[in-house]
């Protein structure tokens, strides 16, 4: 059987949907130094905050384009994509196949990059999960054939003083049932199981936790998400920030409304944030 890949954060998708004009408006206002609009091959547009090793895609369509991409359509306003790094060519397809993972064929795509010297395209290959097999959204891995394109020096300096993510919450009905597509994913020893139901799968630097929802409920409050009618989903983003009172600056410039400060965090609330949480940390 093939070995299965390592767990490694990529980035983290939150969808904009049809509103990407309100979606990048919104990220910006939460002290994030976005990318220019892209537009894939594939008909979607986003918008990148970018740090060293990993980042956040805001993901959506311009309705004047249409909708070329009809799987973004099933998802509501947040974090709905988890993306682990992987390389070029078969072997993640097909040690999740042998691993009985329900995968898609790779496949590849690009977005020109307008640079000083001209426009180049960036290039992907990406091996999905189908829509529907993983609860908590979707779920890909993604090579880049030209990472110089995406993780650029001039964009990794944010207003709001975030240099890195450092963890993902995951609000699950039956956290096993997740954990356990994780565990045949990467193996069972990826995981750590903890008290009360939870699990926690370390992706490189990024902490991934898996709570029962009462847990994700009661350690968010009224900062959690709207779950839209779904029983699992993908609650909060952690950021490690390069200072506290450079993040408070940020935050209150843009008016974001709701944040909770306590010694550990400052917390947005989904409301303020395109339906996601975001604890701002360091």
């Amino acid at each position: 059987m093939p070995p299965l890949p390592a767990p490694v954060l990529d980035h983290l998708v939150i969808d904009g949907r049809d509103r990407m004009d309100a979606a990048e408006a919104t990220w910006r206002a939460l002290g994030f130094a976005l990318t220019p609009r892209g537009y894939h091959s594939m008909g979607s547009a986003n918008h990148l905050a970018v740090f060293d090793t990993d980042y956040l895609e805001v993901l959506g369509w311009e309705p004047a384009r249409g909708l070329a991409r009809p799987d973004l359509s099933d998802y509501p306003h947040g974090l709905n994509g988890l993306v682990f790094k992987s390389d070029a060519g078969p072997g993640v397809h097909d040690a999740l196949r042998a691993a009985g993972v329900p995968v898609e064929a790779p496949v590849r795509f690009s977005r020109p990059v307008v640079l000083p010297g001209g426009a180049q395209d960036a290039r992907f290959e990406v091996t999905r999960l189908p829509t529907g097999s993983a609860s908590i959204g979707r779920v890909y891995f993604c090579h880049h054939e030209t990472p110089e394109l995406v993780w650029r020096p001039e964009w990794r300096a944010h207003p709001n003083g975030a240099v890195a993510i450092t963890r993902m919450v995951i609000a699950a009905a039956d956290p096993a049932t997740v954990a356990g597509l994780f565990g045949r994913m990467f193996g069972a020893d990826a995981l750590t199981a903890e008290p009360g139901g939870a699990a926690l799968l370390r992706a490189g630097a990024v902490l991934i936790e898996v709570l029962p929802r009462a847990a994700a409920a009661a350690g968010l409050g009224a900062a959690l998400p709207d779950a839209a009618g779904r029983a699992d989903f993908m609650a909060l983003i952690g950021l490690r920030t390069s200072g506290r009172e450079r993040t408070r600056a940020a935050l209150a410039a843009g008016g974001v409304a709701g944040v909770v400060e306590t010694p550990e965090r400052l917390l947005v609330p989904a409301s303020s944030a395109l339906n996601v949480a975001l604890a701002f940390e360091g």
